[in-house]
């Protein structure tokens, strides 16, 4: 008795020759060769930018049908297999690695692949035939690379900061919380690292999150030059091969599919030669980065300790610290942020480098940008909404800590510039430092001032606000009295 087994492989054909891939893949030669050509890192294409290539298809496809330039069951297929595509079915067919040959090309030819099969399977085709369906001629018609990866690069990253924004308004409302919370709790300022004058912690906590919010306004502003697409340019922006109304048509059908605001660009030829959008959202990122380090340390030294430290701020207790000692604990997303956010700062200066290598015509160095910059804002979005749930919002304060320093800290003396002057008090802080005794006891010990003036004048509370000048004046005559 005989049995049929199925092919393992089939054959297809491009300009190059014959090969042999595996018989039930729906990605076809162009794309094997591409794995061939770079096992690299292993990481595959964003699932963002397969989604939006695959919106760039199906708006593609409409715009060929409307105008009669696709078949219109040919093109149905397509559009079809383009929303597939764009749920997530397909996402395992997307084989080529993110360093790869120049702008995009593999990984453009791996969609049209892919999206061509499928939509030939659903109008009862076999994979590899291309008879029904063609990767070049019906997929990509009136398309290049050269237009469809920037366009679909560009709109990746505006879907992407689509989850980054509420996430950062919620780390911003975390931290203004804490602001509210901690107002009452009077604290030491340190500058240069050392004492200053007194200031609350819920003012601290409230300037960080005055600069989470700025962070994400400026973001949102460069995003704006993702708006612009080329598509229709095709391959130099010229817009050869394409119908006249094409280009409008496309974006129009692109933004409606993915919900974004997006217009024609008004010179194709720069959307293709540079990629200025994409370095404005990269250093947007990066200062972002920038800030929550600045933030992620601050959190560290003023929960250091517990019996060492500064200790004014209590993080939760997320796990155990080490593997030897017992008890310890880390400021575990603390350090987390400071990590990702070290990446994103990295991956800015490979989309720096990216974007200033393009020459004439095309910048060819997208596949580094795309992974960059989508990467950079997946794992800032996902890192800011552990740190805000698992940190922030569980912050604690040490109250009998806080007011030690804010009663020991040199700068007290600060206070006293307008009644003493500045000469006088700066004595009196050199002799707290060298006696360790306050600031308040030697200015009584002195006699400059009263200690109904000292209680007003050297109160912490009253230091954390302007003072108005006609109250340091009415002091400064009672000094003066007393002299």
């Amino acid at each position: 008795m005989s049995t049929s087994t199925k092919p393992a492989t089939r054959r297809e054909k491009d300009s190059l020759g014959h090969k042999e891939i595996p018989a039930d893949v729906y990605y076809g030669i162009q794309t094997a060769r591409a794995m061939e050509n770079f096992p690299i890192s292993g990481l595959r294409a964003h699932p963002t930018l397969i989604r939006a290539i695959a919106m760039v298809k199906e708006g593609a496809a409409l715009a060929n049908r409307d105008l009669g330039l696709v078949e219109e069951k040919t093109a149905n297929a397509i559009i079809e297999a383009a929303k597939e595509v764009q749920q997530g079915r397909w996402n395992d067919e997307f084989v080529v690695d993110v360093f790869q040959a120049g702008a995009g090309v593999s990984f453009h030819m791996n969609s049209n692949e892919v999206i061509a099969n499928r939509a030939a399977e659903l109008l009862g085709g076999a994979l590899g035939e291309y008879k029904h369906v063609h990767p070049n001629d019906h997929v990509n018609y009136g398309q290049s690379t050269n237009d469809v990866v920037p366009t679909a690069m560009r709109l990746a990253a505006l879907l992407e900061l689509e989850k980054l924004y509420p996430v950062l308004d919620g780390f911003a409302a975390a931290l203004d919380d804490k602001g509210k919370e901690f107002h009452h709790v009077l604290k030491a300022g340190r500058t240069h690292m050392m004492d200053a004058v007194p200031m609350r912690l819920g003012q601290e906590f409230h300037a960080y999150a005055g600069a989470i919010k700025r962070a994400k306004k400026a973001i949102h502003e460069q995003s704006d030059f993702l708006r612009e697409i080329g598509l229709g340019g095709s391959a130099v922006g010229t817009g050869i091969n394409t119908h006249p109304d094409y280009r409008e048509k496309a974006v129009v059908h692109l933004a409606r599919i993915s919900g974004q605001k997006l217009i024609p660009v008004d010179d194709m030829r720069y959307a293709m030669q540079s990629n200025l959008a994409m370095s404005s959202v990269s250093s947007g990122l990066r200062n972002l980065a920038l800030e929550v380090i600045r933030i992620s340390n601050d959190l560290r030294l003023l929960s250091s300790g517990p019996n060492t430290g500064l200790a004014e701020i209590n993080l939760p207790a997320l796990q155990p610290g080490s593997s030897i000692m017992p008890g310890k604990i880390n400021p575990v997303m603390a350090e987390l942020a400071a990590m990702v956010s070290f990446q994103v700062v990295g991956y800015d200066t490979t989309v720096a480098l990216a974007v200033q290598a393009g020459q004439l015509e095309l910048n060819v160095m997208m596949p580094a940008m795309a992974y960059s910059v989508l990467t950079s804002i997946t794992i800032m979005t996902n890192m800011l909404r552990q740190l805000t749930e698992f940190c922030i919002k569980g912050i604690t304060v040490n109250e009998q800590r806080t007011q030690f320093y804010v009663q020991s800290t040199v700068s007290l003396a600060t206070a006293l510039n307008p009644y003493i002057g500045y000469a006088k008090a700066a004595e009196i802080a050199k002799e707290s430092v060298a006696t360790g005794k306050s600031i308040i006891e030697i200015a009584r010990s002195k006699g400059y001032l009263s200690d109904e003036q000292i209680k007003e004048i050297l109160d912490p509370a009253r230091m954390t606000e302007p003072v108005r000048p006609l109250d340091a004046a009415k002091e400064r005559e009672k000094v003066k009295g007393r002299g």
